[in-house]
């Protein structure tokens, strides 16, 4: 008989890297007990070879509405396959972790969907499965560290050859920093990028946000490196009044360089500029030269057996460019292991000490108030903690990536040929110890003059919200900048409606006052008269809820019960249903409203009408994209 592997194997499926993350810090702490282990994403493992594993560990995200991320979709069609049998996975131990929000309705959904159709495919789980929270004041490591604990010391009995030195064998951190998984080679060039032209030019800049992407750590597989398209800033109009806390803007851009198709519903994702002055910061303090050129590749591991053509491949860039374009230095927390491993290179003992105890479970919440409650980047934690020199590789890995912002796109290609538009809520807040903090993209964005010549690389993408066919009927609820996508949906059925027939809509929009923050207020209310598309002449509606302009708060969720029959006539005539806007409460009280109208128009008892939701959002007629 076949020995099995005396491997660990952990699978991880991530969209935004936290479930990489946490994949590596349980492979870490596997390697402390002298546990060999394997770490694989969910798109480069074989599922097919599952059955021949002894041990797996599983780290899976949720994403949107309880979605599989990307890189899991074929690894889980794989296993739905009717003819693997109810034996398939027999003599395989299994454990899961799951990163989800509870502020979702499918909180953690892919775990729990995989923990069953594992056990269903006949393989044993190891503890229980363990959920990890966005909610929880300590994010999913408060769920992850005592899930762990009980992993280990089950795994131990159940599998006692993955421990060589025995149940309580635990290397100490120090001997385990090891090297960084990045290797940084510099180049010696002088002056490579003087031959290139201005920043007018295109292709140059393409490359430069190509390579840098291409070789960040935090290059997620399924991601484009270089741009799709390039845009300009036409139009910078405030949507609320100056007086007001809440700052929403219209943007107009235009492309430059290539004009993308994309339809109403699509995401556009800005990849935002870093403030000059603070990379400047970050490289001083961390005593780099800003004019070396450098490549940056993962290390030869067992994992990872380099092709050398690879690295022929990669042209070198500028230090201080791969900053600026791939690390986020100065709007991003860092996680918990940018601490453990700033420890070991702490030289004051006092900061030594207390990175330490930031570092380890005690200190998990002390940590939290200092770290994630106050927004501190790593600019700010590096001048905290002067007598820490890490090496640049070191930083390469730990330092977040620079992450593309996504925002709903709000106009209709049909309606301003080679335009996007945005509608963006320009982001501030006040931390804990009263630091005034603000968004990254929204405020560089708001920062735009139309009259530079700046150009905002940028990619498109499907959202989740599907464009509609002129003759399906709409029922759309965008409280807040949730109105963005469906500002596309008018104007493509007003152009639509000129050529053809097309089907009724009607919007619920959310605000706190009709006078500071109703959103296109003119342009809703231009298409809800003369028989515009949202007129009810034509059969549509224009509702709106101003939750601060009486004693009692009204939302969008009130205004559809007083339209509760014109909904149920639209359902009936087989209307899709389109909610966007903020996460929190908003999607869960919008699906009770609609049970109860469903429940109440038709005489059907509330079990039948949320039964019947389930089977339009089945069908692909209820749609979510929310935004935290």
């Amino acid at each position: 008989m076949e020995m099995k592997s005396k491997k660990l194997l952990i699978l991880y499926a991530t969209q935004t890297g936290n479930a990489l993350d946490a994949a590596e810090r349980i492979a870490r702490e596997a390697e402390r007990r002298a546990c060999l282990v394997l770490i694989h994403s969910t798109d480069e493992y074989d599922a097919s070879s599952l059955p021949e594993e002894d041990a797996v560990i599983f780290v899976v995200s949720t994403t949107g509405q309880g979605d599989t991320p990307d890189s899991m979709k074929v690894f889980w069609r794989f296993l739905l396959q009717r003819n693997l049998g109810s034996h398939w996975l027999d003599g395989v131990h299994y454990a899961v972790f799951g990163l989800g929000d509870s502020g979702y309705q499918k909180y953690n959904f892919v775990a729990k969907r995989l923990d069953k159709r594992l056990s269903d495919l006949g393989a044993t789980a190891v503890v229980e499965r363990g959920l990890g929270d966005d909610q929880h004041p300590s994010g999913y490591e408060a769920a992850l560290d005592p899930w762990m604990s009980s992993l280990w010391s089950r795994l131990c009995e159940i599998k006692p050859n993955f421990f060589p030195e025995g149940p309580d064998f635990v290397a100490s951190n120090v001997e385990l920093i090891g090297q960084p998984k990045f290797q940084v080679t510099c180049h010696n060039i002088k002056n490579m990028d003087s031959q290139l032209s201005t920043a007018a030019d295109f292709k140059h800049l393409e490359m430069q946000i190509g390579r840098a992407r291409s070789m960040s750590p935090g290059k997620v597989s399924h991601e484009k490196s270089k741009p799709d398209a390039f845009l300009k800033m036409i139009k910078n109009c405030p949507l609320t009044r100056a007086s007001n806390e809440k700052d929403v803007r219209h943007f107009e851009f235009e492309f430059v360089s290539r004009v993308m198709q994309y339809e109403i519903g699509d995401v556009l994702e800005v990849l935002p500029s870093q403030n000059p002055a603070a990379v400047d910061s970050f490289i001083q303090r961390c005593n780099l030269d800003p004019e070396s050129f450098i490549t940056v590749h993962p290390r030869e591991t067992e994992n990872h057996h380099l092709d050398n053509n690879v690295h022929a491949l990669e042209v070198p860039i500028k230090l201080r460019t791969f900053v600026e374009l791939a690390m986020d230095v100065a709007s991003a927390s860092p996680r918990r292991y940018f601490f453990e491993v700033m420890s070991f290179f702490a030289t004051a003992e006092h900061e030594k000490e207390r990175l330490q105890y930031f570092a380890s479970p005690e200190g998990r919440d002390d940590l939290y108030q200092y770290n994630q409650k106050e927004r501190r980047t790593v600019l700010e934690v590096l001048e905290d903690f002067p007598s820490v020199q890490m090496p640049f590789e070191w930083l390469v890995e730990l330092v977040p990536p620079m992450k593309n912002r996504a925002f709903s796109i709000s106009s209709s290609p049909l309606a301003h040929p080679n335009q996007v538009h945005l509608t963006v809520d320009v982001v501030s807040w006040t931390t804990p110890f009263k630091r005034k903090r603000r968004g990254l993209c929204s405020t560089g964005l708001a920062g735009l003059d139309p009259e530079q010549k700046i150009y905002i690389p940028v990619w498109f993408h499907k959202g989740l919200l599907p464009s509609p066919p002129p003759l399906l009927p709409l029922i759309l609820i965008g409280p807040g900048t949730g109105c963005a996508p469906f500002r596309g949906f008018v104007e493509e059925r007003a152009i639509q409606s000129l050529s053809g027939p097309i089907a009724p809509i009607i919007l619920f929009f959310g605000c706190q006052n009709e006078e500071n923050d109703f959103l296109y207020r003119d342009f809703w209310l231009f298409h809800s008269q003369n028989d515009g598309v949202l007129s009810e002449a034509k059969g549509g509606g224009f509702y709106a809820a101003f939750s601060r302009d009486q004693p009692q708060k009204v939302y969008v969720q009130h205004k559809m019960q007083e339209q509760s029959q014109r909904i149920w006539n639209l359902l009936c005539e087989g209307a899709a249903i389109y909610v966007a806007g903020s996460s929190t409460k908003m999607p869960s009280d919008v699906m009770l409203a609609f049970e109860e109208i469903i429940s109440k128009e038709s005489g059907a008892p509330r079990e039948s009408a949320a039964r019947w939701l389930r089977s339009l959002e089945k069908a692909g007629k209820y749609h979510v994209e929310a935004w935290s």
